[in-house]
Order: C-alpha cells, then sequence, then structure tokens
C-alpha cells in the first residue's frame, strides 16, 4: 500500500479530532512506517479504507495505537546506563529523605522494574517510581509484571553487566513459561497513563528517564517534552535519555550539566 505525506497528515489529524491522540507532531518518517505495516497486517488495501475503518471501529483504534507508538524495552535494556545510574546517581539521591522518579514512556514496564531492584540493592527503597505511557494496553501489562521465560537468560545478562549483586532470578517467580516479578518490587511503582504530547507536569522529580522516546518526535515536539521534563525537576534533578538522543541541540542545553555523556545523563543546574 502507498500513502502520501499529505494523506498522513490529514488522517493524524482525523484521529486526533476522534479520539484526542495527537500523532501530528511525531517523526513524519517513522510513524508514515508504522501506518503501512498497520495496514498490511490488517489488510487494508488503501487510504480511504483505512480512514474509514479508524475513524468507525474503537477496537481497530485501539490496535493503531498500540502499532504506532514504539513498544521495544527489555530489563536493564543497555547495562551501562543502569551501572552509571547506580555509581553516579544513586548516591546523592541517597540524600533524600524521599526520592520520585519518573519513568517517563515506560511500555511495558521491564525499565521500571530494572530500577526498583536497583534501588532496593542500594537500599534506596524510600523512593516512588512513576511509571507512565501513553498506552493503556502495555500499561496493563506492565502493572501484572508477567514476561516470557524465554526472555530471562537475555535479563539475566543484562542484570550482571549492570553490576547486580545479586542472583536475577531471586526477583521473579517461574510459572510455566512465564516469569512472574516478585509482588515487592511492585509496591513502590505507580503505573499510569500520561501522554507527553499533550499532558502536563503532575510532580516534581529527582530523576526522570525517557530513553528512545525523543527519536519518534519531530524537533518541535522535542524541545517542547524536554521543557516539560526541565519544569518537572526539582534543583539539581537528574535527566536520562536514549542513546541516540541528546541536549546538545536543544535551547536548554546551558540548563544542564553533562554527567555521564555516553550515557546521555544530565543534571538540572538552575
Amino acid at each position: 500500500m502507498e500513502i502520501s505525506d499529505p494523506e498522513i497528515d490529514q488522517l493524524l489529524y482525523q484521529v486526533k479530532n476522534r479520539y484526542g491522540y495527537d500523532f501530528t507532531n511525531y517523526s513524519q518518517a517513522s510513524i508514515k512506517r508504522r501506518v503501512i505495516r498497520f495496514c498490511e497486517i490488517h489488510r487494508i488495501e488503501n487510504y480511504f479504507d483505512l480512514k474509514h475503518h479508524l475513524i468507525n471501529d474503537h477496537i481497530l483504534f485501539t490496535d493503531f495505537v498500540l502499532q504506532v507508538t514504539v513498544n521495544i524495552t527489555e530489563m536493564f535494556r543497555d547495562p551501562s546506563f543502569f551501572k552509571s545510574v547506580k555509581e553516579n546517581l544513586f548516591p546523592h539521591l541517597a540524600t533524600y529523605p524521599h526520592c520520585k522518579i519518573w519513568h517517563a514512556g515506560c511500555s511495558t514496564g521491564e525499565e521500571a522494574y530494572s530500577m526498583a531492584i536497583m534501588l532496593e540493592e542500594s537500599n534506596l527503597m524510600k523512593t516512588t517510581i512513576y511509571a507512565t505511557d501513553i498506552n493503556s494496553e502495555v500499561l496493563m501489562q506492565a502493572r501484572e509484571g508477567t514476561y516470557s521465560m524465554k526472555l530471562m537468560k537475555d535479563y539475566t545478562s543484562n542484570y550482571i553487566k549492570s553490576g547486580g549483586n545479586n542472583s536475577f532470578s531471586d526477583y521473579y517467580t517461574a510459572h510455566y513459561n512465564m516469569a512472574i516479578i516478585n509482588a515487592g518490587l511492585k509496591k513502590n511503582i505507580v503505573f499510569s497513563q500520561h501522554n507527553l504530547v499533550s499532558d502536563g507536569s503532575f510532580n516534581e522529580f529527582n530523576f526522570i528517564v525517557c530513553r528512545n522516546v525523543l527519536i519518534y518526535f519531530n524537533k518541535d515536539l522535542q524541545e517542547r517534552v524536554l521543557n516539560l521534563f526541565y519544569e518537572s525537576l526539582v534543583p539539581l534533578g537528574y535527566l536520562g535519555l536514549g542513546s541516540k538522543e541528546t541536549l546538545q541541540f536543544s535551547s536548554l542545553r546551558d540548563k544542564f550539566e553533562v554527567i555521564d555523556k555516553k550515557e546521555k545523563i544530565y543534571r538540572r543546574i538552575e
């Protein structure tokens, strides 16, 4: 199926008007690929059928959101990032009586649970993790904390590389072919729906993690979201971005200092 850029624009504006989901400032090339992939999966052969089905079929639209939003994640994804957080941020966070961490774009929850494991091992359980995502479907899985046992070998390797102190298997229970995250790790995590495009700040945080999300936004939306993060951080609060993301070209770059250039970890200085 072929779809033109003006047709993509028109479709996204109609989706915004019908459902309130605003994808109009996502990267054009990225969202176009995902729309075409969505049509292939559902065997939609032309733009007019796509528009008709999306506007009139709420169940189909739910899958559209799932396909268009990016949900690639894993436990201790990029282990060197988690190791740097543990070494460079945790000693400072330990000086607070209570800490608040925001995982923005948490997807199915693996990285939020990874952070909870690190906090427990560092005796920093006086911390609340707010894990948010635009997609209600992936948040349901995140709250359940149930993942395929097939993934545990790679997750164990990531955990070891991140500097884990214990056995990774201590943090989940095997049940047939699934791994169930221990209930103790869930007690300090609040999973909730939040749209980075349209929703505002909802708290003040000591650390905000938003990795590999901004790359799917255009420059204007990236700047808007970075301003949201800046406003949501306490003075001297930390921001962690993805490996292909940076503050270098943002108007906010002088309001942050670099803590770890390689791992894209910054601290608010104003």
